[in-house]
């Protein structure tokens, strides 16, 4: 699952806007929010990517935003 509570930050504090990076994807905003309403669960791991990108995320911020559960 993501954690879409700091993904959100992370779009704030690097000066966009949810709607600038559904654009960036290629995608509604509407698809960006019901993606974010589910958890983050429908991102595939293209989009995943260019989010990583487009927000210049470290990996250790990459891992905590889109790795948020650990496997037993």
């Amino acid at each position: 699952m993501v954690n879409v509570p700091m993904l959100r930050g992370k779009v704030t504090e690097k000066g966009f806007t949810l709607e600038k990076v559904a654009e960036k994807l290629g995608i509604d905003r509407s698809t960006m929010s019901r993606k974010l309403a589910n958890c983050g669960e429908d991102f595939t791991i293209r989009q995943a990517d260019a989010i990583v990108t487009l927000l210049g995320l470290t990996p250790t911020e990459a891992t905590a935003i889109f790795f948020s559960q650990f496997v037993a």
